[in-house]
């Protein structure tokens, strides 16, 4: 057994697409109509055939709960792993990005906490 998707809760779906493909650098493997909204995945530029990240609205009113309540206690609600933390920081600092937590060293691994725009929280580690 392998994890092929996995999903998160976004406010608006094409400001998440923009952010998500245009800003972090992900790539869209699906996009298709599903009634209102849409089953948009993304997947890694180095692993096209790997694990996709839906991005999933959030309508549903435990969506939204789920979503607003581990943002506000600052829990990341997926975690991207980089290859070089310290870079990576630059270069989405420097594209807009807010981090709500800098490069901090935690045992063995380095990470970093931005806001995606799109309700969430994203962490982005380095082992």
């Amino acid at each position: 057994m392998k994890i092929i998707v996995t999903s998160i809760f976004v406010e608006d779906q094409d400001q998440a697409l923009e952010f998500y493909t245009k800003t972090l650098g992900f790539v869209k493997k699906h996009d298709v109509p599903v009634g209102e909204y849409r089953w948009i995945t993304l997947v890694s530029p180095d692993a096209q055939d790997g694990t996709e990240l839906l991005l999933e609205p959030n309508n549903h009113p435990a969506a939204k709960e789920y979503q607003s309540k581990i943002f506000a206690e600052g829990i990341p609600a997926a975690m991207f792993g980089v290859a070089d933390v310290i870079k990576e920081y630059h270069r989405l600092s420097e594209n807009g990005v807010k981090f709500t937590m800098e490069p901090t060293k935690m045992g063995e691994m380095t990470i970093a906490v931005f806001d995606d725009t799109c309700g969430n929280l994203i962490q982005i580690a380095q082992q």
